[in-house]
């Protein structure tokens, strides 16, 4: 009889995800080193000249950035838990396409509608891929209960945190985020579904 005991691997299932984990937790460990001033110049969208080149780099990377550890804790717990199973199903390439066109659109909306106010964090990134998850048992033809259900929800609780409640969230980008995320979970789900 043979003793043969079976080593478990740590396995790095989500390429992506992971990676956009670590990017967070950089950009905080910067934030704190520099005193907020790397939040100020690459984490973070607001009302700044478009001559200035940082400007654009700001659109996307303000994803990244996050004004306290329990702000990336909250956006990360969710990314970790909703994202991998997402980039096993989309694959990694998407979940790129996916990261990126939401920080596109919620940075742009942000600057042009909301210039007073800073915007920082992944929680646009999060609301995404939440409306995204809920497309996974699309079938042709059908939107899923759960979806319509998830939208309900999450519309009417950003809809009523924003008119009621004040707590320096950005409730519109939250919506922005599930709308871009819903969109492309409808594109993927239809039958022109992206390479992975």
């Amino acid at each position: 009889m043979s003793n043969k005991t079976k080593k478990i691997k740590v396995s790095f299932n989500s390429p992506v995800i992971l990676a956009f984990t670590i990017i967070c937790f950089v950009a905080m460990i910067l934030k704190i080193v520099t005193f907020d001033k790397t939040n100020d110049l690459i984490f973070s969208v607001y009302s700044s000249s478009l001559a200035d080149p940082f400007t654009y780099i700001r659109f996307i990377g303000h994803v990244f950035g996050h004004g306290s550890w329990s702000h990336l804790m909250g956006n990360i717990m969710l990314i970790l838990v909703v994202g991998p199973l997402l980039e096993e199903k989309y694959g990694s390439k998407n979940m790129i396409m996916i990261i990126f066109a939401t920080a596109i659109v919620t940075g742009l909306v942000h600057f042009m509608f909301f210039p007073r106010y800073q915007l920082l964090g992944a929680s646009g990134v999060v609301f995404a891929l939440i409306l995204l998850s809920s497309f996974t048992s699309m079938k042709e033809g059908s939107i899923p209960m759960t979806f319509i259900l998830v939208v309900c929800i999450y519309i009417g609780q950003q809809i009523y945190e924003g008119i009621f409640v004040n707590d320096n969230v950005a409730n519109f980008t939250h919506i922005v985020g599930g709308f871009v995320g819903a969109v492309l979970g409808f594109i993927m789900n239809k039958g022109n579904k992206l390479k992975k």
